[in-house]
């Protein structure tokens, strides 16, 4: 372990009373005993913590090489960083829910998703680092069906016409800025919850209004919604 990963490691401590709780009896020997000894005080404790660290860190390794195709412009140094950062943070994730294990996979295996999910995000992130959010829908295409019988073809360029005309003048700035980002053109969720200094829930919730919203329009001019617009 590096000097940084010694300093991450040694300012951690176990969000649980002083002495160990007991764990679940259905849980592994060694789910049991990580548990328990992540919650010990002094070297004890920090050693846990440490071999934590470490899984943590392969687990990030991994999903970084395993993304990595997707990334060329990323030198080495970049990734490695960008996986350290990732176990630092799944750490803290882990620790913090110590107590929300319930035993349904091993421990080293629950831990370890903490860790791919905090790469996915980085590098998601990493992969939008000084790019504009598009703000025009990039992704009408979708809805296109090719091969349609002429009356069909007509049916869908109407539905068309008024779902982009629903978006422009029935949506909120923000329910459009939203729907159009995350459904239209692709931007992973958490990139533009830090884009717009606001949380993944928050959106979800304004993704979900305004499929609401124009799907409500859509039923008031006669049409049936797009499957698009049915929550996922």
């Amino acid at each position: 372990m590096n000097a940084s990963n010694q300093a991450t490691v040694g300012l951690v401590k176990p969000a649980s009373p002083l002495l160990p709780l007991a764990a679940p009896p259905s849980l592994d020997a060694s789910s049991r005993e990580w548990l328990n000894s992540l919650r010990t005080e002094g070297a004890t404790g920090q050693e846990s913590i440490a071999r934590l660290h470490a899984l943590l860190l392969r687990a990030a390794r991994f999903e970084v090489a395993r993304r990595r195709p997707t990334l060329p412009h990323l030198r080495g140094d970049e990734l490695e960083d960008i996986a350290t950062e990732a176990a630092d943070d799944a750490l803290m994730s882990v620790l913090r829910r110590l107590d929300d294990f319930r035993g349904d996979a091993r421990f080293t295996t629950w831990a370890y998703k903490f860790a791919l999910l905090e790469a996915a995000v980085k590098l998601r992130k990493r992969s939008w680092q000084g790019r504009e959010l598009p703000l025009e829908p990039e992704g009408w295409g979708l809805f296109s069906s090719a091969g349609l019988e002429p009356d069909a073809e007509a049916e869908q360029s109407e539905l068309l016409q008024t779902l982009q005309t629903a978006i422009a003048k029935v949506l909120t700035p923000h329910q459009r800025r939203v729907l159009v980002a995350l459904a239209l053109n692709g931007v992973p969720i958490d990139v533009l919850a830090e884009r717009l200094n606001t949380n993944r829930g928050a959106l979800y919730k304004t993704l979900h209004d305004a499929r609401r919203k124009l799907r409500n329009h859509l039923h008031e001019q006669g049409l049936a919604p797009d499957n698009w617009l049915e929550e996922k």
